[in-house]
C-alpha cells in the first residue's frame, strides 16, 4: 500500500497512516510519503502506539516503508510509577495511546494539597493509592487512605482528595470519554 500524504491535511495525516496500517495483515507495509516533509510525528505516533510490533525503515527525505510486526499492539511497561515522583502538583502521567477503551492518570497532591469536594462525572473511577496518605471526602463522610489501598469512586458521586503530611500520589482509571463535540452557532 503507498501513501502519498501530501494532500491529505496536516492535521490528518497521522491518523491516516494509522487507519492504513490497521488495515494490514501481520506482514504486510505501508509505504509512506511526504516529499521532502517531515514524517517525525508519524514516526513518533507509531512509537505510542505501537511499540514492538511495526518495524520503520527510512526510504530516504519524506518516506517510509512500515510493516505490521504483529497483529495487535503489544503488552508493555508504560511507566515506573515511583519515578514520576517530584514537587508537581496534579496529573503526572496520562494514557498516551489515541485508540484506547480507558483513560488512565497518576495524579500527585502536595503535603496539604487538595482537590475540593465535586461531583464526579458519570463515570466509575478506580483509584490505586501509589505513595503518601490523606483523606478521601464523600457526601456523608471522610475515609483515611493510604498506599496500597484500591478505591472506587461511584459514577456522579460527590469526592474530594486531602493530602497529608507526605503527599498523596495514586492512579485512576476509568472508561474513555468521548471528546466535547463543537457545534455551529445558529445565526
Amino acid at each position: 500500500m503507498d501513501l502519498d500524504l501530501r494532500a491529505v491535511r496536516e492535521g490528518d495525516r497521522v491518523a491516516t497512516v494509522l487507519r492504513a496500517y490497521a488495515s494490514l495483515e501481520v506482514g504486510g507495509s505501508v509505504l509512506v510519503g511526504l516529499h521532502d516533509g517531515d514524517l517525525d510525528g508519524v514516526r513518533d505516533a507509531f512509537d505510542v502506539e505501537h511499540p514492538g510490533s511495526h518495524a520503520w525503515e527510512a526510504l530516504g527525505p519524506g518516506r517510509a516503508r512500515v510493516t505490521k510486526r504483529a497483529a495487535t499492539p503489544l503488552p508493555r511497561l508504560l511507566c515506573e510509577t515511583d519515578a514520576l515522583a517530584g514537587e508537581q502538583a496534579g496529573a503526572l502521567w496520562r494514557l498516551p495511546m489515541r485508540e484506547r477503551d480507558l483513560d488512565a492518570n497518576v495524579v500527585q497532591l502536595p503535603p496539604g494539597g487538595r482537590i475540593e469536594p465535586h461531583v464526579g462525572a458519570d463515570l466509575d473511577v478506580l483509584v490505586v493509592v501509589l505513595a503518601g496518605s490523606g483523606v478521601l471526602t464523600t457526601e456523608l463522610d471522610e475515609l483515611e487512605v493510604r498506599a496500597g489501598q484500591l478505591l472506587w469512586l461511584p459514577r456522579g458521586s460527590r469526592r474530594g482528595f486531602w493530602a497529608d503530611r507526605d503527599g498523596l500520589r495514586y492512579l485512576t482509571v476509568h472508561q474513555r470519554r468521548q471528546g466535547l463535540g463543537l457545534v455551529a452557532a445558529r445565526p
